[in-house]
């Protein structure tokens, strides 16, 4: 059985890492499997990277028709250029097509109806059955048929967003794709939407390599990393832009931690913030704030999951949420909120901490909670390595993609 994954990028971002993981573990159990994309990053000889024009110029041109409304956003794709894939899937003929996270100009809407292969799609984000955004905040109109987008910052029922779902509901009429989400969460909002409602949806959670994603000796983790070893260290990922959207919770885990700070000012606490350089501005977050950069290489984000004592994660959306997978693997416990694809990963007061949306201070108590007690974090640490060996193995999700694969045979 041949398997081509598209995916606009291989590793670059959390949706192609993904990807890139479960083509890992597929290649594992001896699947005859390829990705193809425009952005290759790695050197993996089964990544094939699409070259020509079309494709390098689909960034540019996708992202045109939002220079007519105002603060364009880049959570926002109306994907509509013209493409080069679906001739290269035809030059590659696999028997399945799998797709990823293929926005930014990678493959167009009206392409899907060209690959003439059975498709299986995971999501990564809520783009495949929106309107254009990749997140809705708290706008249903995937519902009906979008309109007076509130991203676009738009007061017309026939503005981008609709002629976006517009295309989706006329190009994609005659497929039948198995869906599959990676959080139960976000496998209800695609039952919901006008564009996914009679389709098959399954849940399959992302998996991670264990024998990679594990924990390493705290002492050894803060010592290479250049950490304190006589501090309690609290976790937080900002990803490219994290600080600045919303839907991170940055803005919640400000006033947060100062409260920490407040319920116990002798705490000796220290925030590690890994996949970001220090801003020249820094935000005072109410104690001394590491900040170790971006990696990409899964060894060094086990040493970062692994040098602290619990990992923060206050999104308000997630898909998901791989980086609180990543820190359960390492015996990290978790805070998060209980909300959206993050339930599907952490169990309260089990391998971490759910507090109550969008609670500040319930998320202040649960980083207390977690660190107040010493006994209790290991026990935590302990469970939640036990909870992604399993859960989120990549034997068993390439297992259940083999499943869904079988299927369509």
């Amino acid at each position: 059985m041949k398997i081509l994954h598209l995916s606009t990028s291989d590793i670059d971002g959390g949706g192609a890492r993904a990807a890139y993981r479960l083509h890992q573990g597929l290649k594992s159990q001896e699947v005859d499997s390829n990705i193809l994309v425009r952005a290759k990053e790695s050197t993996d000889r089964s990544v094939i990277s699409e070259k020509s024009l079309l494709t390098k110029m689909g960034p540019l041109l996708s992202g045109f028709p939002l220079k007519f409304y105002p603060k364009p956003s880049s959570m926002f794709s109306s994907q509509w250029v013209l493409d080069a894939i679906a001739p290269q899937v035809k030059q590659i003929n696999p028997d399945i097509v799998h797709l990823h996270w293929i926005c930014n100009g990678f493959l167009s809407v009206e392409s899907f109806s060209k690959l003439n292969k059975p498709l299986v799609w995971t999501l990564h984000d809520m783009w495949p059955f929106t309107g254009g955004c990749h997140y809705t905040d708290e706008c249903l109109g995937y519902k009906s048929t979008c309109g007076s987008c509130p991203l676009l910052r738009s007061q017309s029922s026939r503005d981008l967003s609709h002629w976006v779902m517009t295309r989706k509901l006329n190009s994609w009429k005659k497929l039948n794709p198995i869906i599959v989400s990676p959080s139960n969460w976000l496998a209800k909002c695609a039952l919901e939407s006008t564009l996914f409602k009679n389709y098959r949806v399954e849940v399959i959670p992302h998996g991670l390599d264990l024998s990679r994603y594990k924990p390493v000796d705290q002492k050894l983790a803060r010592n290479l990393l250049n950490l304190p070893q006589d501090k309690k260290l609290v976790l937080f990922g900002a990803s490219s832009g994290a600080t600045g959207h919303t839907r991170k919770g940055f803005h919640l885990l400000q006033p947060a931690l100062q409260k920490l700070n407040h319920l116990d000012p002798k705490a000796n606490l220290e925030l590690v913030v890994f996949g970001a350089t220090e801003p020249e501005n820094a935000v005072d977050l109410g104690f001394k704030t590491h900040y170790l950069g971006t990696f990409q290489d899964d060894i060094s984000l086990a040493l970062i999951y692994s040098s602290a004592d619990v990992m923060v994660v206050p999104s308000i959306q997630e898909a998901f949420g791989q980086t609180a997978s990543e820190a359960l693997a390492c015996g990290t416990p978790v805070v998060a909120f209980a909300s959206t694809g993050l339930q599907d990963i952490v169990e309260h007061q089990i391998d971490g901490y759910l507090a109550q949306p969008f609670d500040v201070d319930d998320l202040a108590e649960g980083i207390a909670w977690i660190l107040q007690d010493e006994v209790r974090r290991l026990k935590l640490s302990l469970q939640a390595r036990q909870k992604a060996e399993r859960e989120f193995s990549l034997d068993l999700q390439s297992s259940r993609y083999l499943s869904i694969y079988d299927s369509l045979r």
